[in-house]
């Protein structure tokens, strides 16, 4: 089941029209979340980073748009689908009503909202090799709107390409001032002694919600020196660990980068405080 404009239907059933904007010109926004056994993690951020987001794209919020309105329809659809006693990653989805490029026929905003199970009640960490490299064709721009979370994942797509063909699991993106801002799925974070640095969202990286999270818990470890400061690309070979963090993984090590080798200490240490307060309720 999916849900289309506040719907449900059986996904065979379910379409978007020709003309859906967010098809055919990327005029869409959406946010992928995360449901424990019922419970929205991190719900607050996903709900005000997505208003923040569509104010951003001039885009007219509804006035049924709640909090608490968009929880039902995300907890029905997961209802519906039988899932509420699992690990759900949902992706919802809106986008501005049918027209031209320059001429959107209406202010209205449709949404949309897809389920799909998730095979740990947790965030885990496996040893497994995670090895990466830069993505050099296509640079983000230092802007807003690479920022948030639209439909124009361009970069992003190519630079998954660019992995499959050479054997990489990731990439890093670069700026246009050629400094390292993410990885192709999530918000990284550098580790060199007791420093933790990621870079800031002026350098044009996704306002990640994990990224937050992460940010709220280091605030609160007087043993790490936070910054969120531009990282360099040289700086990748002088870190201990480096580590990508996105809603659905969690905290993600990365383990080689060229001939630089990196441990997990840190990030398994941060992943462990994470799982507690997401168990707490925090």
């Amino acid at each position: 089941m999916v849900n289309i404009n506040g719907n449900l239907l059986e996904d065979h059933k379910a379409v978007l029209a020709i003309d859906n904007r967010g098809y055919a010109y990327g005029d869409a926004l959406f946010e992928t979340i995360r449901v424990n056994a019922g419970t929205i993690l991190f719900w607050e951020d996903h709900y005000f980073r997505l208003m923040a987001s569509m104010r951003i794209l001039r885009m007219q919020i509804p006035m049924s748009f709640t909090p608490e309105f968009l929880e039902k329809e995300i907890i029905d659809l997961i209802t519906a689908n039988e899932l509420m006693n699992a690990s759900v990653r949902v992706k919802l989805m809106v986008n501005r009503g049918a027209g031209g490029l320059y001429t959107p026929a209406s202010s209205d905003i449709e949404y949309n909202i897809l389920a799909s199970q998730l095979t740990s009640n947790f965030y885990t960490i496996s040893d497994q090799k995670y090895e990466v490299t830069l993505f050099k064709d296509h640079y983000v721009s230092t802007d807003m709107l690479s920022t948030i979370k639209s439909t124009n994942k361009l970069v992003n797509v190519l630079g998954g390409i660019f992995a499959k063909e050479n054997g990489f699991d990731n990439c890093l993106l670069i700026n246009s001032d050629k400094m390292i801002i993410e990885a192709l799925n999530g918000n990284l974070f550098l580790v060199k002694g007791n420093t933790i640095k990621t870079p800031p969202i002026t350098d044009g990286c996704l306002k990640g919600i994990l990224r937050t999270q992460l940010l709220r818990i280091l605030e609160k470890l007087p043993e790490y020196q936070l910054e969120e400061a531009s990282i360099s690309p040289f700086e990748l070979q002088k870190a201990d660990e480096l580590f990508v963090t996105n809603v659905i993984t969690g905290i993600l090590p990365i383990t080689k980068f060229r001939k630089k080798e990196y441990t997990s200490k840190t990030s398994k240490r941060l992943l462990g405080i994470l799982n507690t307060r997401i168990r707490l309720g925090n």
